[in-house]
């Protein structure tokens, strides 16, 4: 039933992966004046059904009751006074508020218990408590709060990491930002990178279990294969790959308003300013332009695929590390035009080739078809009906196929389900892994989603299953909480990697 849901879906999908169209599941779908016109035609068709008082417990009475048909246009031309847009269901839309606030309200014990007991907390955390979150609390009654904090009085403090995500890898659990272990670490770190010829098998091994701030540059330009392990070279290397990258700068990049490269770099336009639109740092004018070079070179080096929605996330988090090479504080809020333009042309090159190395590896997510994601979504499926027969059970009765939310998984290899700083922290890993970006997401995913088993357990209808796989609360993760997901993930692995047809029904 899975594979024939998949094939339908890949068959009514007819654009090539590399023209304009959003990731499917996408948080943040673009707004098309074409969409207002196919939205009154739909509803004139559901109108004709009469609606029903209970929540869809299918995908197929969900589908009758919405619209995802996702087109690209200008957004700067939407309408939003248009008619189609007062056409919406207000009953519908306010349960569904209702139905979010709910959730959220679930999932807020940890947060509640940190903002009471603000006065315990140590003068170097700051505690931010955003406006969603104040009125969250002024609409929850007094019994619940009393019965939440007298459960948690006895567990330890762990300050709240604020909404805005941080960048800066601090760990939930609110550890020190340097003990005696990870200054060993550290210096074991500068050793191996100091050495004549470093060994990049024993840099993998410590790399593993996370790469220290301060040596994740260097670490990751080795890791990725952009840099030679023999010292002597590293300096003449970099030297040649960045002259080379602004080389095609040179010779390409004014093509973007050619009319065969136009729809390319109209699309890429689009989607970076989308691209972690809470983090002051992407929002700038400068970073975006940085953005839009590197993914256009990109595109157009690589015709097979061009460039698809969802590549454009992959650059950030090799961005940010190599910013932090020439910033000290936290860089979320640093304004790049206090860098000169040599550091700003070395971060982009840089980001440019690492970014590159690791698509060579999962190319075929993005070529036509995208038969790489089809198949690890395919795969994900047989692992959990392994694993956890239970939870594959319940997708299957309440209609849920995991190619509508695990295609998001794949495709952006799980960052719009986690905080950027998680991200960094998982790419110390699959940067260390053999085929970590390609072979160990697929365990990675596996593990991540049956974290998650006890509240897809709860819910009971296909809506609500959707929201949850959808919008996951992982904004208050750290590194704990990552570490424990690999752990996890790398137990998968050994039990299944070498052994494929264990997971095969």
């Amino acid at each position: 039933m899975a594979a024939d849901n998949s094939k339908q879906f890949w068959k009514r999908s007819a654009k090539l992966p590399g023209s304009i169209q959003p990731v499917y599941g996408a948080q943040h779908p673009p707004l098309d004046p074409r969409l207002t016109k196919n939205f009154i035609k739909e509803r004139s068709k559901v109108n004709t059904i009469p609606l029903k008082n209970k929540k869809a417990s299918s995908f197929h009475e969900f589908a009758r009751n919405t619209s995802d048909a996702w087109d690209i246009g200008d957004d700067e031309e939407e309408d939003f006074s248009s008619p189609s847009f007062q056409t919406l269901n207000s009953k519908v839309a306010l349960a569904t508020a209702a139905q979010v606030l709910e959730n959220h309200s679930k999932l807020r014990v940890k947060p509640e218990r940190s903002q009471s007991t603000t006065s315990d907390v140590p003068a170097n955390y700051k505690v931010i408590k955003s406006s969603s979150d104040a009125q969250l609390s002024r609409n929850s009654s007094d019994t619940c709060l009393r019965n939440s904090l007298h459960k948690q009085q006895s567990l330890p403090l762990r300050p709240i990491i604020p909404l805005v995500a941080r960048i800066s890898d601090q760990n939930a659990s609110g550890a020190p930002p340097m003990t005696v272990r990870e200054k060993t670490r550290l210096e074991k770190f500068r050793q191996l990178l100091s050495s004549h010829n470093t060994d990049l098998d024993e840099l993998r091994k410590c790399s593993w279990p996370g790469v220290p701030r301060e040596v994740r540059p260097v670490t990751w330009r080795l890791l990725s294969g952009y840099l030679p392990a023999n010292t002597e070279r590293r300096k003449l290397t970099l030297q040649r790959k960045r002259e080379e990258y602004f080389g095609f700068i040179e010779q390409y990049y004014d093509s973007r308003n050619e009319e065969h490269h136009q729809d390319t770099y109209r699309q890429i336009h689009i989607d970076i300013p989308r691209t972690n639109p809470l983090i002051p740092l992407f929002q700038q004018p400068l970073v975006q332009e940085i953005f839009e070079r590197i993914l256009f070179i990109w595109a157009i080096r690589h015709p097979a695929s061009g460039y698809v929605q969802g590549i454009n996330d992959l650059v950030t988090p090799f961005f940010v590390v190599f910013l932090s090479e020439y910033v000290e504080e936290d860089v979320e809020n640093f304004d790049v035009t206090n860098l000169s333009q040599d550091m700003l042309r070395s971060i982009e090159a840089d980001s440019f080739w690492c970014m590159s190395k690791l698509l060579d590896g999962i190319q075929d997510n993005y070529t036509f078809a995208q038969p790489g994601i089809q198949r690890k979504v395919k795969a994900l499926e047989e692992l959990v009906s392994r694993i956890d027969e239970q939870v594959h059970n319940h997708f299957r009765r309440y209609e849920v196929e995991y190619l509508q939310f695990a295609f998001r998984w794949m495709n952006n290899l799980l960052m719009r389900e986690l905080p950027l700083r998680c991200t960094i922290r998982l790419w110390d890993t699959y940067q260390s892994e053999p085929e970590g970006f390609s072979h160990f997401h697929l365990y990675v995913c596996a593990a991540f989603l049956i974290k998650w088993r006890k509240e897809i357990l709860d819910e009971e209808d296909f809506q609500g299953l959707l929201m949850l796989l959808q919008n996951l609360p992982t904004i208050h993760w750290g590194n704990e909480e990552i570490g424990l997901l690999l752990a996890e993930a790398y137990r998968l692995k050994y039990m299944f990697a070498d052994a494929p047809n264990h997971y095969r029904r």
